[in-house]
Parts: C-alpha cells; structure tokens; sequence
C-alpha cells in the first residue's frame, strides 16, 4: 500500500529536522535486521544518546538536497535507516560506533553506507574510520591512565628504593 501524501510530508519535514538538528549521523543498510535486532539495535542507540528512523531512499536523498552538507551524497544502497545525534547528545561519534558494533556482532546484518560528520558527507570507508573512536569517556579514562602510568611506576620505584635501604 503506497504512503499518502500527508505522511509523505511528514516523514519529509521529521527527515528534515533530523539532518538541520543533528550534528553527526550515519545511514545503515538494515537489509538482514531482524524485527528483534533492530529494537535491540534502537535500545543501545537510545543508551548512547542516538536515534533510528527508517525512510524511503527517495525520501531521504530529496531531504537531503535542500540542506547545508558540503560534499556529495553518499550511494544508497539497499534498505536504509539513518542513525542520528539527538539533540542534547555530546557524544558525536556515538551513532556510527554503535552501528559498526553491531555490525560485527550481528555479522554484517546492518552496515555503514555513508554518513554525515562536521557538515560533510561522508562515505562508508570514512565513517568506518569515525566509527572506530573511542568514545569521550574511554578517551578521557586513557589520558588518565597515560598520566597516571609514570607517576605509578616512580612510586613503586621508591618503595623498592626504601626495602632495600631498610
């Protein structure tokens, strides 16, 4: 059964807000997805302060025309969702890390095809590379750790220092 115009336009105008609100996002060809991966898929989005939505292609590439991306639009290929920063969400590599990571849980069930990170299209060998960033608190736990890591060293040095002395 073919979509009326109203939710045409509906869909068009949510599309819309999603791309002008949203500082990164990625497409994801769902093709494989199953109706349980894909609600277990939406549930860690959400945890990561992310969103899914599933859209026509048609859709989706006419939304994106009226916009402010640089670049060319990525191929879509198959049956495409776009996982997006929510508004509020601090984390920007978030959609395309979560996406990749259950793309090589679920065996190439859902996969990358592009995306938009910093005002650019991006395609999927890119937002591979985005995807593969750690997030904010992992990075930040590593600096701690680096920092950490000579002055823990020195420390047990001393202590070594001192039994021998002693």
């Amino acid at each position: 059964m073919p979509i009326s115009r109203e939710k045409k336009s509906e869909i068009l105008a949510k599309l819309q807000k999603i791309f002008a609100g949203s500082k990164s996002l990625a497409f994801v060809n769902f093709h494989k997805l199953t109706v349980g991966n894909a609600q277990a898929l939406r549930r860690k989005l959400r945890e990561a302060g992310s969103g899914y939505f599933v859209a026509k292609k048609s859709l989706i590439e006419k939304a994106l025309k009226g916009g402010a991306v640089k670049g060319e639009i990525p191929k879509l290929d198959g049956e495409i969702a776009v996982a997006y920063l929510v508004e509020g969400g601090d984390d920007v590599t978030a959609p395309s890390r979560e996406v990749f990571g259950f793309e090589k849980k679920l065996e190439k069930a859902v996969s990358l095809v592009g995306g938009i990170f910093e005002g650019m299209f991006k395609g999927k060998d890119e937002m591979v590379v985005i995807a593969s960033i750690p997030s904010r608190q992992t990075l930040l736990a590593q600096f701690v750790n680096l920092v950490n890591s000579p002055l823990q060293r020195f420390a047990v040095s001393l202590s070594e220092v001192a039994k021998k002395k002693a």
